[in-house]
């Protein structure tokens, strides 16, 4: 028996209200893929970020008094002087001058935690050997990422014509970031002209007064695979830096 007008009407409304209601359960449920995506992407970058700045532990997985702070030390520590330091690495020992009136802030911050054990058994992890040469330290993860859970600025004593001469100690920051420096620090082992950038040149805090040559050598040998910036290929492991007073 045929449909009349009327239920062909309410047949239609039906389907209708049961095609919006489907719609608004697939809304629903991409809106809970979604959440449920979004929390997963947010836990791969916690893998990733939280390793690097909770990455200066000590053997015993604990973070050192020093890099635990979230502020630096304080700058007066440098004393306005000069320090002599040893920094003694598996390629051979480097004696470094620390000018502490030029650059307190990150004289204070490398005396500190050089005394902390900071910096013992890390990996100096890029060298580069083309239009500059250094060889950068001072990461505990070896990634170029990692430091104390503190950063400092801005920048200090940075050369006005952007000249590094061979055995210059300088810190490493963000490009464009004068106030992100850390623990991670750069010898230059022939003369280098490094270009300013937004934020200005990088902290010139000491020089090498004996080993240029082992950072020479280690230069000579050149970045593992060939390359001209990455991982020395020459492994060079700071077995420890002894400040004196």
């Amino acid at each position: 028996m045929g449909q009349t007008q009327k239920q062909r009407e309410a047949a239609a409304r039906a389907k209708a209200a049961r095609d919006v209601a489907a719609a608004e359960q697939r809304k629903h449920r991409q809106r809970l893929y979604a959440i449920a995506a979004g929390i997963v992407t947010l836990g791969l970058i916690a893998a990733l970020v939280l390793p690097a700045l909770f990455s200066n532990r000590n053997d015993t997985g604990e973070l050192g008094n020093v890099a635990a702070s979230q502020f630096p030390p304080n700058p007066a520590l440098a004393e306005d002087r000069t320090w002599q330091a040893t920094i003694s690495t598996s390629a051979g020992p480097i004696e470094v001058e620390l000018n502490g009136a030029g650059a307190p802030q990150a004289v204070a911050s490398f005396v500190a935690l050089a005394r902390d054990g900071f910096f013992d058994s890390t990996i100096c992890h890029r060298l580069v050997t083309m239009n500059i040469f250094v060889l950068q330290c001072g990461d505990p993860t070896a990634t170029g990422t990692g430091g104390p859970n503190y950063r400092f600025g801005p920048i200090e004593s940075a050369p006005e014509d952007n000249w590094y001469p061979a055995g210059t100690l300088a810190m490493a920051r963000i490009g464009n970031d004068g106030s992100s420096m850390g623990s991670q620090f750069f010898l230059v082992y022939e003369d280098s002209y490094i270009p300013a950038d937004a934020a200005g040149g990088y902290t010139v805090f000491g020089r090498i007064v004996s080993g240029l040559d082992i950072v020479q050598a280690i230069g000579e040998v050149g970045v593992a695979g060939g390359a001209t910036d990455g991982r020395p290929a020459t492994d060079v492991t700071i077995i420890g830096v002894n400040v004196q007073n």
